[in-house]
C-alpha cells in the first residue's frame, strides 16, 4: 500500500507505456525493507512496482486491486501466516507468482509456504542481481530454490517436530489449523475421518500442552514449527 498515505490505498499501475513490464507487488511489514527493494528494482527496466502492503489482508486486497504478476512476500507478518497468505493470493489471483522473501532460512514456515504454492524462497541479504533473477525466473514458470535450502527446511522441520514428539500427519493437521479449516475440512483434505481428525487434533494440544487450538498455534509459533 502506498506508504505516503498510511498504508491505505495501494500505489497504482504504470501506465499503459509499462503494459509488458513485469509488475510486482512488494509485501512486508518494514518500511526500511520496502524503500530498499523498490530502489533495487525500480533500477530494473523491464520490471515495474505495482505497489507495497504491510499485512497479508493488505496484500489480498492489493493483489485483487493491481493484479501483479509477481508477489515479494516476507515470511512473517503481523497479522497471518505465510502459507496462509501464500493460499488466499493464489486463490484471488490463481496465476500469481509468490516470491518468499525472508531473513529467517531456518524457520520452518518455508516448508509450509512452498506446500501452500509458494513459487520461490531469497533471502533479504541476497545481492540485486539475484533477486532480479529470481523474479524473471518466477514470472516465466520456473520454481526457483535452491536443493541446499530446501533440504535445510525439511531437516530443520523434522528435529524441531522431534523434540515436541509430533508426528509429521500431526504437523500436517496443526498447519492446516492455523489456515482456519475445520476438522471436517481438515478430514475431507487428507481422507480421513472426522473422528480420526479430532483424535490428532486432541493428541497435538496434549504435545504442546495446550488447551485449545489458539493455544497450540501460539505455542507452535513460538518453537519455531509454525
Amino acid at each position: 500500500m502506498n506508504r505516503e498515505e498510511s498504508g491505505q490505498q495501494p500505489l497504482p499501475r504504470e501506465t499503459t507505456d509499462d503494459q509488458e513490464k513485469v509488475s510486482v507487488l512488494v509485501v512486508d511489514d518494514h518500511p526500511i525493507v520496502l524503500d530498499g527493494v523498490t530502489v533495487a528494482l525500480s533500477n530494473t527496466p523491464w520490471i515495474a512496482v505495482a505497489g507495497f502492503a504491510r499485512s497479508g489482508r493488505e496484500a489480498v486486497t492489493a493483489v485483487e486491486l493491481l493484479r501483479p504478476d509477481v508477489v515479494l512476500l516476507d515470511l512473517r507478518l503481523p497479522d497471518m501466516l505465510a502459507p496462509e497468505v501464500v493460499r488466499e493470493l493464489r486463490a484471488h489471483r490463481p496465476g500469481v507468482k509468490v516470491v518468499i522473501f525472508t531473513a529467517y532460512p531456518e524457520h520452518a514456515a518455508l516448508n509450509a509456504a512452498l506446500d501452500a504454492g509458494a513459487h520461490a524462497v531469497i533471502l533479504k541479504d541476497t545481492e540485486r542481481s539475484d533477486l532480479v533473477d529470481t523474479i524473471r525466473r518466477v514470472n516465466a514458470g520456473e520454481r526457483v530454490i535452491s536443493t541446499s535450502l530446501e533440504q535445510d527446511v525439511n531437516v530443520l522441520l523434522a528435529k524441531r517436530l522431534r523434540e515436541r514428539g509430533l508426528t509429521r500427519r500431526e504437523y500436517d493437521i496443526l498447519r492446516r489449523m492455523a489456515m482456519g479449516e475445520t476438522n471436517p475440512e481438515i478430514a475431507e483434505a487428507l481422507g480421513l475421518t472426522r473422528n480420526t481428525v479430532k483424535t490428532y487434533v486432541q493428541r497435538t494440544l496434549e504435545k504442546l500442552g495446550a488447551r485449545n487450538r489458539i493455544e497450540a498455534l501460539t505455542r507452535a509459533n513460538e518453537c519455531g514449527i509454525l
